[in-house]
């Protein structure tokens, strides 16, 4: 089945607008080509990873405070923050896991 080169470009541009809507302005995420620009990556990288340091500095302010006996710092709060500070640990880990190996992949490749 083959498909009219209009209803494909209109596709690739929708998919485009949808990505640049995720990403929260139109001109950083692709180009006119379609092709995603490499600061639109790195600043989405470097965010993620800043908040996984935040999130595990507020699991363990929390967690001092309540050790310390802090009155305004519950048990769950801190047991729940230190859970999504660990889950965001082990998903920033897997992703690094994938670009090492990706990076691997691509480097054993004949040229």
């Amino acid at each position: 089945m083959t498909m009219p080169v209009n209803a494909l470009s209109s596709a690739l541009q929708q998919m485009q607008s949808m990505a640049a809507q995720a990403a929260g302005s139109n001109n950083t995420v692709a180009d006119q080509s379609g092709a995603a620009t490499a600061g639109g990556f790195a600043s989405a990288l470097k965010a993620s990873l800043d908040k996984i340091s935040g999130d595990q500095t507020t699991a363990a302010n929390e967690s001092k405070a309540f050790e310390l006996g802090s009155s305004n710092v519950s048990l769950n709060d801190v047991m729940v923050d230190g859970q999504k500070a660990n889950i965001g640990f082990q998903f920033g880990l897997q992703v690094r896991n994938k670009l090492v190996s990706a990076y691997n992949d691509i480097m054993q490749m004949q040229v």
